[in-house]
C-alpha cells in the first residue's frame, strides 16, 4: 500500500489521545533505528521558525541534518526536510515501504497519522548527524518526546489546545517542560514559565539556559540586523537567537552569512506585495501580529478551528483590523460560519464573506494551516477583483 493510501486511512485529528499506545510501540520497535543527536522542539509559538533556523545553519555548517515539522501547507513533504530541500516522493515512498516491511500489522495500524510519520521521519534521517525534532501539540505526550534528547529549545509557551494540555500557563509549561531530558535553552518566557523551570531544575536536575546567555551584545545587534535583511518581522530576532543558540550550545560558531538565504513557508511570508501569510491560530501568535502590523490597518482573511479561543484572537487583532473577510473552509473542525460571524459582530468589527483580492488593499491570511492552504490552493494566483 502507497504512503498515500496509508495516511488517508489515518484520522488527521483525535478528541482524545491514548498516551500510552506510541511509548509501548517504540519500545518494541527502537531496536531497528539508529538515533544522530536530536534536538526537540516544544512550546506554543515559533516552533517551525526557530527548527528551521537552527537546522538551515547546521546544514550550512557542513553537517547532515533533518528538520521533521507539522503541520503540511500544501503537501506532506513539506514536513520531513533534510539537508536543504524537502524529501522528495521517492525517497518518501521508498522508506515507508521500509517500514511496512519493519513494523508488525498491529503497531502499523494501531499508529495515529502523527505517529506514523514521526517514524517515517526517524527513518529517513538515520544517517544524519541531527535531527531537529519539532513537538506537535504537545510536550511530555507528543509522540516525538520518547525519543532520547540531546537538548531541547523551548519557545514562547501561551494558551493552546486546552483540552489537551490544561488551561492555564503554569498547567501547560508542566506539560511541556515534562517532555525534557536533561538540558534545555529557554526562549523569552512568563514569568510562571521561569519559576517552573527552576522548580525542575531543583527536583528533576535539568539544566536550563537562557538563550541569551549564548550571546554578546554584538551578535545581538548582529541577529537583528539579519532578520532585517531577511525582510522579516522583528520578533524573529527571538527565534533566531533560540535556533542558533542549539548550534553555540554544540560548539558551532556563529556566521552570520550563513542565514542570508533562509526560507520560512507560512511564517509572516509575502506572497505579493500586498499579500502576507501567516499560519499562527492562537493568542500568543496574534499579539506579535498586532506589535508587527502596529499603527497599520489590513484586510484580514480568517476562518478558525472550532477549538480556538477565536474570539480572544480577534479581540487582539481588532486594532490592525480594516474588514475581516471569512474563508469558506468545508472541514469537520471549522467554525460554524453563522458562530463566527456572530461573534466578529459582536466585537463591532466590519466582516463580509471572502470573494477574492482587491490589488488596492493590504490582506494577512491569518488563522491556520488550513486557512493559508485554502488561500494558495485556490485564491494566490491571479484571482483578483480589481
Amino acid at each position: 500500500m502507497s504512503l498515500s493510501a496509508f495516511l488517508a486511512q489515518k484520522p488527521l485529528y483525535y478528541k482524545e489521545i491514548d498516551y500510552e499506545r506510541f511509548p509501548d510501540i517504540w519500545e518494541r520497535n527502537k531496536s531497528h533505528f539508529r538515533l544522530p543527536k536530536i534536538i526537540h522542539i516544544i512550546g506554543t509559538n515559533g516552533k517551525g521558525s526557530t527548527g528551521r533556523f537552527l537546522a538551515h545553519y547546521l546544514y550550512k555548517s557542513g553537517v547532515s541534518v533533518g528538520h521533521y515539522t507539522s503541520p503540511h501547507i500544501l503537501k506532506f513533504n513539506e514536513r520531513i526536510w533534510i539537508d536543504g530541500t524537502n524529501i522528495d516522493d521517492t525517497l518518501l515512498e521508498t522508506h515507508h515501504q521500509k517500514l511496512m516491511k519493519l513494523l508488525p500489522e498491529a503497531d502499523r495500524e494501531a499508529m495515529s497519522y502523527f505517529e506514523y510519520t514521526t517514524l517515517l521521519a526517524l527513518s529517513v534521517f538515520e544517517k544524519c548527524d541531527f535531527i531537529v525534532m519539532e513537538a506537535g501539540l504537545g510536550g511530555e505526550y507528543d509522540a516525538t518526546a520518547v525519543f532520547p534528547k540531546d537538548l531541547t529549545l523551548v519557545t514562547p509557551i501561551g494558551i493552546d489546545h486546552e483540552a489537551f494540555l490544561g488551561d492555564t500557563i503554569e498547567k501547560i509549561a508542566k506539560t511541556k517542560l515534562n517532555a525534557i531530558d536533561k538540558f534545555a535553552i529557554l526562549g523569552k518566557q512568563e514569568k510562571p514559565v521561569y519559576k517552573i523551570a527552576r522548580e525542575y531544575a531543583r527536583k528533576k536536575g535539568i539544566e536550563f539556559f537562557r538563550y541569551t546567555y549564548f550571546y554578546t551584545k554584538d551578535e545581538l545587534a548582529r541577529a537583528r540586523r539579519t532578520i532585517r535583511n531577511l525582510s522579516l518581522p522583528p520578533f524573529f530576532v527571538d527565534n533566531l537567537l533560540l535556533g542558533l543558540s542549539a548550534a553555540k550550545f554544540f560548539g558551532f560558531e556563529i556566521t552570520w552569512s550563513k542565514m542570508s538565504d533562509v526560507t520560512l513557508f507560512g511564517r509572516m511570508q509575502k506572497i505579493s506585495d500586498h499579500i502576507t501569510i501567516d499560519v499562527g491560530h492562537n493568542p500568543l501568535a496574534a499579539k506579535v501580529i498586532a506589535q508587527s502590523y502596529k499603527n497599520r490597518k489590513i484586510v484580514l482573511v480568517y476562518n478558525s478551528y472550532n477549538d480556538k479561543d477565536y474570539q480572544k484572537i480577534l479581540e487582539i487583532l481588532k486594532p490592525i483590523i480594516k474588514r475581516v473577510e471569512i474563508l469558506p473552509i468545508y472541514n469537520q473542525r471549522i467554525e460554524a460560519q453563522d458562530q463566527l460571524e456572530e461573534t466578529i459582530a459582536s466585537l463591532d468589527i466590519p466582516y463580509r464573506e471572502f470573494e477574492g483580492i482587491d490589488d488596492r488593499e493590504s490582506y494577512l491570511v491569518f488563522g491556520s494551516f488550513a486557512v493559508a492552504e485554502e488561500f494558495l490552493k485556490h485564491y494566490a494566483k491571479g484571482k483578483s477583483k480589481g
